[in-house]
């Protein structure tokens, strides 16, 4: 009898790993889409309460408002850019090509006249720089595939953006079970984590919604400041270079790479007032909506490592391809964040667990998750 009892268990486990393995096997091809969903269905849920609010209490109305809203705030800007890399696309590897095939450029003449270091630097750049170097050698047998590596990367980003868009989609269904898949996932850290369940989600919670308004929220404003201003100067293509601010921000001092050459571009081309304007917007505008935008965002700065941000954007890319971007730091973030807790953290973290508020009816994902009480 104990034997039988045995067997059906084993069947029974074994039939159990069979349907979830087949599951996670179907959805694997959108895990990425459905992990962008769901952080910013919870990133934006507050957002989204106070709309059905606004609505009547109808909820789809509501998810499909935000909907909308989420489609032209954050895909409209990449979309808007993947058409201006489109127009562009032709010239730019045209530029390449002749970039490689002519080489690298002469130096300045004000450089042979640094003190104690300028001679040399100058001999050294002949010399790179010279017919015979091996350097221009290989530059001019990479100008063939440059066009194929720019068609590789306009593909990798269109196919980054369909799932940036399919994201979004299946948030709707995250606003409208938010309170389903809250329910599973309290019950799930329950069972692992006990009493201090509460107090690990808010914790992750607040994680989450750091990195995205904190780092993406940041970086999406400054690319969206550059590409206007080099818009308002005559820069050629600004919603690209906007594109290129946005990954770069992550970086300190990474937009000044974006708009420093755009107004030396400017300067050479007689553009002296329009090259004035674009420093004094990147220096002031670009480079100080960083801590004003911030701080209005999630009330501090984030105190994730950067170097962590910038593997997590890194890291993610190629992982998860274009949504990697977004999706890395924010992993790499609530990982962090919870084994510092667990590790150096875990006294102060024992003595938050009973004060960290309870799940309420209604709220999704430990429901408004970062409201925890802290020690003064």
């Amino acid at each position: 009898m104990k034997s039988d009892q045995l067997i059906e268990r084993l069947a029974a486990v074994f039939a159990l790993i069979i349907l979830v393995g087949g599951s996670l096997l179907v959805l694997a091809p959108f895990t990425t889409a459905l992990l962008w969903g769901a952080i910013l269905s919870y990133s934006s849920w507050g957002l989204y309460r106070r709309l059905t609010a606004a609505v009547g209490g109808r909820r789809r109305w509501a998810a499909t408002l935000m909907v909308l809203v989420i489609l032209i705030v954050v895909l409209g800007p990449f979309v808007y850019a993947g058409f201006a890399f489109g127009a562009h696309v032709h010239d730019i590897v045209a530029l390449v090509q002749r970039l490689f095939e002519a080489g690298l450029p002469d130096l300045p003449p004000w450089v042979a006249r640094i003190p104690v270091v300028g001679s040399s630097i100058q001999t050294f750049w002949e010399t790179l720089t010279s017919s015979n170097s091996e350097l221009i050698a290989q530059l001019r047998t990479l100008a063939a595939p440059a066009g194929k590596w720019i068609l590789s990367a306009a593909i990798a980003v269109t196919h980054g953006l369909g799932l940036l868009a399919l994201s979004i989609v299946l948030a709707f269904f995250f606003y409208t079970g938010g309170e389903g898949a809250g329910a599973w996932l309290n019950a799930g850290m329950r069972r692992i984590a006990g009493e201090r369940a509460d107090y690990l989600l808010a914790l992750a919670g607040s994680t989450v919604k750091g990195v995205v308004y904190g780092i993406l929220g940041t970086a999406l404003v400054q690319g969206i400041l550059a590409g206007f201003g080099c818009w308002i100067a005559g820069v050629p293509a600004p919603a690209l270079l906007g594109l290129a601010t946005f990954f770069l921000s992550v970086i300190p001092g990474g937009p000044v790479i974006v708009w420093l050459p755009a107004a030396i571009w400017l300067y050479h081309g007689g553009a002296t007032g329009w090259a004035i304007f674009l420093v004094v917007w990147g220096v002031l505008v670009v480079g100080m909506s960083d801590n004003v935008i911030k701080p209005i965002l999630i009330g501090k700065n984030s105190d994730m490592p950067l170097i962590l941000v910038m593997l997590g954007i890194l890291g993610g890319a190629f992982a998860f391809g274009f949504l990697g971007v977004f999706i890395g730091p924010t992993l790499l973030a609530v990982a962090y964040t919870v084994l510092h807790d667990w590790t150096i953290g875990a006294p102060a973290a024992g003595a938050l667990a009973p004060d960290a508020k309870p799940p309420v009816a209604g709220e999704p994902v430990a429901g408004e998750i970062g409201r925890v009480k802290k020690t003064p």
